[in-house]
Order: C-alpha cells, then sequence, then structure tokens
C-alpha cells in the first residue's frame, strides 16, 4: 500500500480514526475517575457513552446528506479541529451538567469524518484493492484501542480525565494539519437522490449487513462501556494496571485488524464478518473464567480483541461491495448502527450495573452476538448486489 499514489492518504485518514476513536474511548478508559471526579455513580458517568453514541447513530446519516456537496478535504479537516475545541471545552467542565452537553457535542466529529472517510476511499483507490484500503482507514481504531485508550486510561488514573480529554484535543488540533495536506482538493461523493436513499433502505442484503453491525455493537458494549468498574470490581486493576489490560487488548485488535486488511479480498467480506464474530462470541462464552486471575482473563480477552474492531472493518467491505455506488449511504447508515448498538449496549450495560448484575454483563452480550452471527449467515444466503440504476458511481468533481 505505500507504493499506491494513495498511501499518503490513507495514512493520514487512518490516523484521523486513531484520534477519532481515542477520543470515543476515552470516557470507557476513564469512567472510574470521571465517577469520581464529579461524584456520580458509574452507571450514571456511562450516560456519557449512552448519549455520545445516541447523537452519533442519528448523526452519521443525517450529515452525510447534509454534507454531500462538501469539498472532503475542508470537511475532514474541519470536523478535527471541531473535536479538538470540543474535547478541550469537555476538560475544563466544572461538572457533570456542563460536561454532557459538551459530550454530546464534541461527538458530532465521529458522527462525519469516520463514515466520509470511508466513503473517500472508494475514490482514491482501484476497485480491486477498496477492500484493504477500507479495512486500512479503519485500522485506526485499533490503534485507538493499542495507544489511545491504554494511554487514557493511564493519565487518567494519574493525573485525572481531565488531562486525558486534554490529549484527544492536541491531538486532533495536530492530526487536522496533516489531513489539511494529505487530501486533495475536489473530492465530493456524487450526492445521493431521495431515491437513491430508498433503494438503499429497501435493499434487503444492505439492511441486513446494517443490522449485524447493530447487534455487534450492541453485544460487545454492554460489557466493553464497563471494562474499568468490571477489573476494578473483579482483579482490583486502576491506573497503570487497567492500562495494561487496556493495552493487551488493543494489541491483539490491532493483529486482527492487520490480518484482516490483508485476507479479506481473498476469502470475502462475508466469511471474514462471520469469523470475526464468532471470536468475539467466544471470549463472551468463556468470560466467566477470567475471573479466577487476571492471567486467565488476560487470556480470555484475546478473542475478543481479534475479531472486536476487524469486524466492523470487515461490514464496511462487505457492504461497499454490495453496492460501490450507494456507498456513501451504506457507509454512513453502517456508523450509524454501530453507534447505535454503542448506546444500546451501554444503555442496557448502565441498566443492569444500577441493579447489582455487573457479573451478569457477558450473558447479554453472548446472547445478542449470537444473534448478530446467524444474521450475517442469513445475509450471506440472500446478498446480492443492490439495485443501483440512475445513481451515478462517485466520482471526484473538481
Amino acid at each position: 500500500m505505500r507504493r499506491d499514489p494513495s498511501a499518503p492518504i490513507l495514512w493520514a485518514l487512518m490516523i484521523g480514526n486513531l484520534v477519532i476513536g481515542t477520543g470515543v474511548m476515552v470516557v470507557p478508559g476513564t469512567l472510574n475517575d470521571i465517577s469520581q471526579s464529579l461524584g456520580i455513580s458509574v452507571p450514571q458517568a456511562g450516560q456519557l457513552i449512552t448519549a455520545a453514541a445516541i447523537l452519533m447513530g442519528l448523526g452519521a446519516p443525517l450529515f452525510a446528506g447534509l454534507v454531500a456537496g462538501w469539498d472532503r478535504r475542508r470537511l475532514l479537516t474541519g470536523s478535527l479541529i471541531w473535536y479538538g475545541l470540543l474535547h478541550a471545552a469537555c476538560a475544563l467542565a466544572p461538572n457533570y451538567a456542563t460536561l454532557m452537553p459538551l459530550r454530546v457535542l464534541a461527538v458530532v466529529s465521529p458522527a462525519v469524518f469516520t463514515p466520509q472517510a470511508a466513503a473517500c476511499v472508494g475514490l482514491l483507490v482501484p476497485p480491486e484493492q477498496r477492500g484493504r484500503g477500507i479495512t486500512f482507514v479503519f485500522l485506526g481504531w485499533s490503534v485507538a484501542s493499542v495507544m489511545g485508550m491504554p494511554l487514557a486510561a493511564w493519565i487518567g488514573g494519574a493525573w485525572g480525565w481531565r488531562w486525558a480529554f486534554g490529549l484527544v484535543a492536541v491531538s486532533a488540533w495536530l492530526v487536522s494539519l496533516w489531513v489539511w495536506r494529505a487530501m486533495p482538493d475536489g473530492v465530493r461523493p456524487a450526492a445521493l437522490s431521495r431515491e437513491a436513499w430508498g433503494r438503499t433502505l429497501s435493499s434487503a442484503p444492505l439492511m441486513m449487513a446494517v443490522g449485524v453491525t447493530l447487534l455487534s455493537a450492541f453485544s460487545q458494549f454492554t460489557l466493553f462501556s464497563y471494562f474499568a468498574p468490571y477489573f476494578a470490581q473483579t482483579h482490583g486493576l486502576n491506573g497503570a494496571g487497567l492500562s495494561l489490560l487496556f493495552l493487551w487488548f488493543g494489541a491483539f485488535g490491532l493483529l486482527g485488524n492487520v490480518l484482516v486488511s490483508r485476507s479479506i479480498d481473498r476469502i470475502g467480506a462475508p466469511r471474514a464478518v462471520l469469523i470475526t464474530l464468532s471470536l468475539i462470541a467466544l471470549t463472551l462464552l468463556l468470560w466467566p473464567l477470567g475471573r479466577a486471575s487476571v492471567w486467565l482473563q488476560a487470556l480470555v480477552l484475546v478473542p475478543w480483541a481479534l475479531g472486536c474492531f476487524s469486524a466492523n472493518s470487515a461490514q464496511q467491505a462487505r457492504l461497499v461491495h454490495l453496492s460501490p455506488a450507494l456507498a456513501p449511504a451504506t457507509v454512513a447508515l453502517n456508523s450509524s448502527a454501530m453507534y447505535s448498538g454503542q448506546a444500546l449496549g451501554a444503555a442496557l450495560g448502565g441498566l443492569m450495573i444500577a441493579q447489582g448484575h455487573m457479573l451478569s454483563l457477558h450473558t447479554v452480550g453472548l446472547v445478542v452476538a449470537a444473534t448478530a452471527i446467524a444474521l450475517s449467515v442469513w445475509a450471506g444466503g440472500v446478498s446480492r448486489p443492490a439495485p443501483a440504476a440512475q445513481v451515478a458511481p462517485p466520482g471526484p468533481s473538481t
């Protein structure tokens, strides 16, 4: 990929997703400190995850329509600048009542950057490299789990959550300069008509694939949102110990995304999705074994980590392959499903914790993950390219 002329652009978009992913995961990584610092319960702190995910879920398809004609260089750069400004404001928030709306406003950027960066890939690489290009750009989320989330957890434990938010702010501003320098002018995916949106929403293969993303995120974030308090309760991990476990999880998450990126064009996106979802379900099935020791917990986490971020990368590639002409719509809907699943998972997990059922979070996650696998298999049986008549393939506009 480094020999390809589009490589510098893909690297900038990947690092942009690294910052976006770090900002999204900074709350789960510092949840304990936010709760203690602001004098609120863990479920109440978890509402920051739910509220942000709702905005991202609703915003991704909405913003896809609003920014359809915008130059992507300016759009992606501006979204990172906004991300930095709002994370800086969050770091200075005096209380929970102020932090909540600022956090919701901050995640406008993930609702814009992630789906629009993925949609740009179809304009920047040849069709035969599209799957690899998309998974490479989404590698940023895996790298965020390796570097961003553990670093945020460590900073939160050492100096407080406000410093972790400040790190995201500074990183967003620096990467906005990189994206501005790397992206060419005039990249504007063709705007989709109302008819095109109708074709997207009426396509059973596309909507079933989007449903897989929703269930996958739902299953994971029921527990993932509360890793910090869960590991504090079961293993007494805080600060450095918690960040090391996040680092372990993230390293295998990165490995899983690299493996999928290299193999997806050979094995096919549907098979890659099935493999990654099965790995997630395996960890949720074995989850109670991890309570015996931190070392067993680390081993149990490995399959989930391998499938966690690579599953969504494979889903993005799956949707683009089903209908390249409808990619701006399907990528936005897939991002919406991912964030909506996060909102559902975080909300349900918080409710269960409030009722004293933290140790049962994995059971709900397993049931939902199994449903996602069944739907993915069913979707594979009926998949065919979505009708795209009268929809021009997206192309750069100068």
